[in-house]
């Protein structure tokens, strides 16, 4: 049988082009040359003819039933029909393709509802961008503090000059445990005296009774949590209860419990603020006299209508000024507001400067979800471009039978588009496989967004942007070869082609070695901390919150039960947990003292044994004793203290605290010195501080366990004991260490999170690399049989096939380092105490990069080689 005539075979491409796939057998060169210039011409004159009208009038007409023209859907189905061919076919890159946009988009969404979560927070109040928090700027010894703690008077002071300002004020006091009581139900739970205007600032969303609740002085409004665990099912409206045994209140409101993402989520109950002046007398004491110095309670407004934060803040600036004593004039203090839009992210202060807080994590993982994407994108670009070589003759054909460049780039995005759809589902089972553990590491109550519409649309928009993202470079490269080198079997890659994929890949594994760089200094940082010296012995240590009268006038019988029952070593008391100082105070005096030196101490007021139970270190000087009657007014200071005091000799100073005048004032003598107690931020240095001697200003019971007894049972036995003589109270306890440890929640979070974010960037590159070095064994399979058969041992192949590979990793390191260098000093600087940036932690994550390098490329790379000559060799 005579082989098709020239003409035959064109009439076979221009009148059935659908058949082209049909097509067998090797074509003739001279017919392959005419294809192709024949193809290229009809393109042009087809582009010209629809620029200028006149593709119609001169179109050949044909009967509609023989060749219906196609429509865009037709169009679109054959696209998708051919991309999921190609996706069928080659199974393994598709695989790699899937699995890393997927593991890409999961680790971009999660961050995506991480970031929404924390810039939607606090807006569940109706007026958020309305509420302002007041707050104070002082200057103590040249240095500007910013603190949330106000006077008392300065309410009814806004109130008089600038209410018209406001359309709400509220005094508070500060959030803690307080015991409710209900019949035999006793249970401490988180709360706060409000002002009754806090509820409609708030915008409580009330399921029983209303936000004006709080205006009756006996009265409170609980949770829907609360009164569930105070009355089950019962109607709580009008029901009594007992707060903190100091007063029966009856309940007028029950409202919706608060989300997580709010600063109020554990608002569990409101009392009034009215009942915290009736019960305390040391705060009815301060709205009596007009104390400005008593800077204890918090104020939150909610700003007229026609106002601006900005102009109602720099309106009360003089506020607290105007009213303070002359002598307290030179603090310098300056009242000005804080909106709650800026309380999650914006609470930063130094030196009166708002310098960011929370935000900059926000930031951070912004960009980590945006490289991580890049770095699976990158991984869909590589491979793509690496099987051109495969894919130059389909796009060389489609363009000599008449298909524009415009078509072949709708070809490759529909197969990109295929592609990101399929790793979004895979994303999705990805997220809500991790939610749960994201959720824990996270501190966040995320749950996945199935109803919301913006969600899904945002999806939409996902995914349109990452498939232009990742098939854009794909598309236009292919698209761009020319149908007669590659008909003809001239068209070559070059080593130019392939530098575009190493230079993603160096950018892949620059992203993967800087967040390695990040994690290890962020758990630096942590453990460097975490090892400070703490100044005292918090094994064993528990602390017990005071949280009733019932509490006082107990210490005898309660030391005297527990050390008989021999679960204790030491009990003591305290104004102040070990984890924080609840007390500052200034006006002290000494001699030799300079005048211009403006004094703030921690103040701590302790009981005898404090210093057994806790196990302070003495520098010089001796503990408080039963010994010496004189010891009610001596005081013991740490280190810093007398650094921030000059003395040289310290034991036996006496300490003045209040004008030399002043009846009232009281005289110290400083008789011990303990090294610095780490009692409050691990990250910065620790204040001067005094520890008083006084068993009337207590609020904390420490004890001391004894380590030869299982701590469960002894706490079992304390609760015993708790429970016989404080029977009106829940037993409530803390461990020290466990309470130091949650300073460095926000820490930890972050370091676990950047941690796992940069084992993810790690196996999407690897991946990616793993597609490589599997596309270049494959690729050079003869080349390796020819080495084979001269003598090339299985490392020599292997290391030829490795090479570039661990070049192009090193190059990253180089680049990698500096940044990260740059990025995380400049992240250190905010902490005083902190770790340094030793050269080991980037040598050490180069190597393990390299080490991880090198197990992804050899499993391909020594399968290649051991692959047996005769196979390679052989002839198709």
């Amino acid at each position: 049988m005579r082989p098709p005539r020239l003409a035959d075979q064109l009439l076979h491409f221009f009148c059935a082009p659908h058949r082209l796939e049909e097509v067998q057998g090797d074509l003739h060169e001279e017919f392959v040359y005419q294809v192709s210039r024949i193809g290229e011409r009809r393109a042009r004159w087809r582009y010209w003819w629809d620029v200028i009208g006149f593709i119609k009038p001169f179109a050949v007409k044909r009967e509609s039933n023989q060749y219906p023209k196609p429509t865009n859907t037709d169009m679109l189905r054959n696209y998708l029909k051919v991309a999921f061919r190609n996706l069928v076919k080659n199974k393994g890159y598709s695989a790699i393709n899937i699995g890393g946009l997927s593991a890409g988009m999961a680790v971009a969404m999660l961050i995506g509802l991480w970031i929404y979560d924390e810039l939607s927070y606090n807006t569940y109040h109706q007026h958020y961008d309305r509420i302002a928090q007041v707050m104070q700027h002082q200057t103590v010894n040249g240095h500007i503090s910013s603190q949330e703690s106000i006077p008392a008077p300065l309410d009814a002071e806004l109130r008089a000059k600038y209410g018209t300002n406001f359309k709400h004020l509220a005094l508070a006091a500060y959030p803690g445990d307080r015991i409710l009581s209900y019949g035999e139900k006793k249970m401490a739970r988180p709360g706060n005296y409000m002002d009754a205007e806090m509820p409609e600032i708030l915008s409580l969303h009330m399921l029983k009774g209303s936000r004006n609740g709080l205006k009756e002085l006996n009265s409170i409004l609980l949770s829907a949590s609360t009164a569930k665990a105070l009355f089950g099912d019962a109607d709580p409206i009008g029901k009594l209860i007992n707060i903190e045994g100091k007063a029966d209140v009856k309940v007028t409101g029950v409202y919706e419990d608060l989300p997580f993402n709010t600063e109020f989520h554990d608002l569990t109950f409101i009392a009034p603020w009215k009942l915290y002046v009736a019960t305390q007398p040391w705060v009815k004491q301060a709205l009596d006299k007009q104390i400005w110095g008593e800077n204890s309670f918090q104020l939150l407004v909610q700003l007229a209508d026609n106002t601006d934060i900005k102009t109602v803040s720099d309106r009360i600036i003089n506020a607290k000024l105007d009213n303070v004593p002359t002598e307290d004039k030179k603090y310098k203090s300056e009242i000005f507001l804080h909106p709650m839009s800026d309380w999650r992210l914006h609470s930063g202060w130094e030196e009166g400067v708002q310098t960011g807080g929370y935000i900059q994590y926000v930031r951070l993982f912004a960009i980590v979800g945006l490289f991580v994407l890049l770095l699976a994108c990158i991984n869909f670009m590589n491979l793509s471009t690496a099987r051109s070589e495969k894919r130059a003759k389909e796009v060389g054909i489609r363009k000599a039978v008449g298909s524009v460049r415009s078509q072949l780039v709708k070809q490759f995005f529909s197969e990109s588009f295929l592609v990101v759809f399929v790793a979004f589902g895979g994303a999705i089972l990805i997220i809500l496989a991790l939610l749960p553990w994201f959720n824990e590491v996270a501190a966040k109550q995320l749950v996945f967004p199935w109803t919301k519409v913006p969600f899904w649309v945002v999806s939409l928009g996902f995914i349109l942007i990452t498939g232009l993202l990742a098939g854009s470079y794909p598309a236009f490269y292919l698209s761009s070869f020319q149908p007669i080198k590659v008909l003809k079997g001239t068209f070559k890659v070059g080593s130019l082609a392939a530098v575009p994929r190493k230079v993603l890949v160096v950018i892949q594994f620059t992203v993967s070695i800087t967040l390695i760089i990040g994690t290890i200094i962020v758990y630096r940082q942590i453990q460097h901390t975490k090892n400070r010296p703490l100044g005292y012995n918090s094994n064993g240590v528990v602390m017990i919150p005071m949280l009733s009268p019932a509490f006082y006038g107990k210490y005898d019988v309660l030391k005297t039960d527990l050390k008989n029952a021999g679960v204790i070593q030491e009990i003591a008391e305290s104004s102040s947990p070990m984890t924080s100082v609840w007390s500052n105070t200034s006006g002290f005096s000494w001699q030799g003292k300079d005048p211009s030196l403006d004094t703030d101490f921690s103040s701590i007021w302790v009981t005898h044994d404090f210093g057994k139970t806790v196990g302070w270190q003495f520098k010089e000087g001796r503990d408080f004793s039963r010994a010496f009657t004189t010891d009610s007014s001596a005081i013991i200071i740490n280190e810093t203290a007398v650094k921030f005091m000059g003395l040289k000799h310290p034991i036996g100073t006496v300490v003045r605290w209040g004008d030399e005048k002043d009846p009232r004032t009281k005289y110290f003598t400083i008789i011990g010195v303990i090294k610095d107690v780490l009692a409050e931020s691990p990250y910065e240095p620790v204040k001067q501080a005094i520890y008083f001697m006084d068993y009337s200003n207590v609020n904390w019971i420490m004890l001391k366990l004894d380590p030869s007894r299982s701590t469960s049972e002894s706490i079992a036995t304390i609760e015993s004991v708790f429970k016989k003589h404080i029977p009106s109270a829940p037993f409530d306890y803390k461990f020290a260490d466990q309470e130091f440890g949650k300073k460095f929640a926000s820490e930890e979070r972050i370091g676990k999170l950047a941690g796992g974010f940069a084992i993810l960037a790690i196996f999407i590159s690897c991946l990616g690399l793993f597609g490589l070095a599997s596309f270049t064994a494959e690729q050079r399979t003869k080349e390796i049989g020819v080495r084979k058969v001269l003598g090339a041992s299985v490392l020599n192949l292997w290391s030829m096939l490795s090479k570039d590979f661990i070049v192009l990793v090193i190059i990253s390191c180089l680049i990698a380092s500096p940044i990260a260098y740059y990025y995380l000093g400049t992240w250190l600087k905010d902490y005083d105490y902190r770790t340094e940036l030793s050269w080991w932690i980037f040598a050490g994550s180069a190597a393990g990069a390299l080490l991880i390098t090198l197990l992804t490329v050899s499993y391909q790379s020594i399968k290649a080689a051991l692959v047996n000559p005769v196979r390679s060799l052989r002839s198709e």
